[in-house]
């Protein structure tokens, strides 16, 4: 719901930045604007992807390559 309600905002935003300052002015900054929240996205993404997969044991690996060395060996 909050998405959409964003999506309607910029929209409307936008086009009154167009009407007021031009084809030119107002579509750098509406696009700056949209830009800005298409990579913000990206980052929130991200940091979203990191807390929900964890990272590789790596003293669990180290651990699991001994025993696979050890044991052929053997």
């Amino acid at each position: 719901m909050y998405l959409l309600v964003s999506i309607i905002l910029s929209v409307i935003g936008c086009s009154i930045l167009l009407m007021l300052l031009g084809p030119l002015l107002g579509g750098i900054i509406a696009f700056g604007i949209v830009a800005g929240c298409v990579f913000r996205g990206f980052f929130l993404l991200l940091d979203i992807h990191k807390h929900l997969v964890p990272e590789k044991n790596k003293v669990q690996d180290a651990y699991d390559n001994y025993v696979k060395e050890r044991n052929k060996t053997s």
